[in-house]
Parts: C-alpha cells; sequence; structure tokens
C-alpha cells in the first residue's frame, strides 16, 4: 500500500540557511530604527537639544582638526536649502500660476489667508519640522564621517567660504521675507487668532 508523504504537498524547498536570515535581519533592524524614530515624535525639545549637541561636536571637531573647510561649507549650504524649505508654504501661492487655472480662467489653487475675515488655514510648511530635524541630524553625521578621510580635505582659503556663506544667506533670507511680504503669510502658528465660544467669553468676563 503506498503513502504519500506530508512533505511532497509542499510547493517547495525551504532554505533556511544564513542566506535567508539576512532579509530579515535587516528588515527587523529597519522596524527598530523606525520605531526609534516615531518614539521621537513629541520629544521636540529633546530633539532639538540632541541636535544642539551634535553640532556642537562637530564644531569642536573642526577646531581641532584645523580642516575640511569644504566638508562644512557643503554642509552649511544643505542646511541653508533646509531652512528655506522649512519657511515656505507647500503650495506657493505665487508658483504655477497660469497652471493652476481652469478653463473659465479661476485658480483652483488653495491660497494663504491674506485678510482676517477669512477663514483660518494653518500653515503647511514644505518641509515638516520633524523631516528638518532628522534630515539635519543626518547631514551632521555624514559630514562628521568625512572627517576621517583625507579625501575630502581639499585645501582652501576658508575666509572666503565664510564671506560668501553670509553673502548667499542675506540674499536667500531677503528674497524669502519679501516672499513672505507679498503674499502676507507667517512661517509660525503662533499669535493666530483663536476664537472662544459664547460660554469662553461669558466666563472671562466674570
Amino acid at each position: 500500500m503506498n503513502t504519500i508523504s506530508l512533505d511532497d504537498d509542499r510547493e517547495g524547498p525551504q532554505d533556511t540557511g544564513p542566506s535567508s536570515l539576512v532579509p530579515s535581519r535587516i528588515t527587523s533592524l529597519y522596524r527598530r530604527y523606525q520605531h526609534t524614530l516615531d518614539s521621537t515624535v513629541p520629544h521636540r525639545l529633546l530633539r532639538w537639544c540632541s541636535l544642539i549637541v551634535i553640532t556642537t561636536i562637530y564644531a569642536l571637531r573642526i577646531l581641532y582638526i584645523q580642516g575640511w573647510h569644504i566638508v562644512s561649507y557643503a554642509l552649511a549650504i544643505y542646511l541653508l536649502n533646509l531652512f528655506i524649505l522649512f519657511l515656505s508654504p507647500k503650495i506657493d501661492p505665487g508658483m504655477d500660476e497660469w497652471d493652476l487655472e481652469d478653463e473659465w480662467g479661476e485658480s483652483e489653487a488653495p491660497q494663504l489667508p491674506i485678510t482676517s475675515n477669512q477663514e483660518f488655514r494653518p500653515f503647511i510648511r514644505r518641509l515638516p519640522e520633524f523631516k528638518f530635524w532628522l534630515s539635519s541630524i543626518k547631514a551632521f553625521l555624514i559630514a562628521f564621517i568625512c572627517t576621517f578621510f583625507s579625501i575630502f580635505n581639499i585645501p582652501v582659503f576658508w575666509p572666503i567660504l565664510v564671506i560668501y556663506f553670509i553673502i548667499l544667506f542675506a540674499l536667500t533670507m531677503k528674497r524669502q521675507i519679501r516672499h513672505m511680504i507679498r503674499y502676507r503669510y507667517l512661517p509660525f502658528t503662533h499669535g493666530k487668532a483663536v476664537y472662544k465660544g459664547k460660554e469662553e467669553k461669558r466666563a472671562a468676563t466674570n
């Protein structure tokens, strides 16, 4: 009498060797990394304090080794770009005005409120605060690692880089401030009008 083995019903051989454990280890590490990031979201003050600590360590590292000025300059340009994105609205009211108009010539893009009697719309950043912090942390870590490789230590007269960055920062911020004044918005939610109910008004008057 023939017997049917349960092993014959399997679709194919299952590899339980070291090669199959590598993807699962990577997935597990990524889940732990993502879980750690998610747990830091509500702790805004601690996150930015950690960025200040990392910035101080990097500055002391540069002062000690007296080099790698190109790396620091590239880091400063990248941080400036992140800062501009952090101050910019997600939907620029002055960009692609013709493309956002419908066939009747009316704009379908959501606009920022410019008068006090318009509906309150919170400021939505192009680069959220958490991503701004995370990108800054990664940039400092990469720049810190680069200081251990002499290939990135390109000789340069660093005062020229400092002066050029100050000029670039001033021109960029001037353009950003003009954009804020032109479209009448602030990249912060502090100071927005908050409307109280009737019961809250009565309690305040009493």
